[in-house]
């Protein structure tokens, strides 16, 4: 049995994944790969998960504008070698340099629609619900206790 129970990432996990999504992202800020889906839109590298073994980085991207996601994930893909090869460097303490993979970032999505769901009409006259229930009894303890 394993001394440690974890149901997360390690904390060397998320070291590497920090120092992988901050070369690729300096990689593409710099915009040394020559593709015209790329050249032509903004990619944020949201997150980084690195598996157990630190051979594969899923990098989870964010784009700004209205191109396809996917399109972007697919020339992202076709530059992954690439890639590799530019953040080398930076990683070079790595025994193994990690295979990159793209996903979308939905999690802005999710907030968006934690949001909206709170904001809607039906939360709104609950928590209201709630409000007048506490302050009838914070009167009904203040009568109790004057009385």
């Amino acid at each position: 049995m394993s001394r440690f129970s974890s149901t997360g990432p390690s904390q060397r996990q998320l070291r590497v994944g920090e120092q992988v999504r901050h070369a690729v992202a300096q990689v593409l800020s710099r915009g040394e790969i020559r593709d015209d889906v790329l050249n032509n839109t903004v990619v944020s590298i949201t997150e980084v998960r690195m598996s157990p073994d630190l051979k594969i980085a899923t990098c989870f991207i964010s784009i700004v504008g209205n191109t396809d996601v996917q399109t972007v994930i697919k020339a992202l893909a076709n530059h992954a070698k690439f890639l590799r090869g530019r953040v080398a460097p930076q990683l070079r303490q790595m025994k193994y340099m990690p295979e990159f993979r793209f996903r979308p970032d939905t999690s802005f999505d999710n907030f968006a629609k934690i949001d909206a769901l709170l904001r809607s009409p039906e939360v709104a006259r609950d928590l209201q619900q709630d409000d007048s229930d506490e302050s009838d009894t914070e009167t009904h303890k203040d009568n109790e206790n004057n009385g």
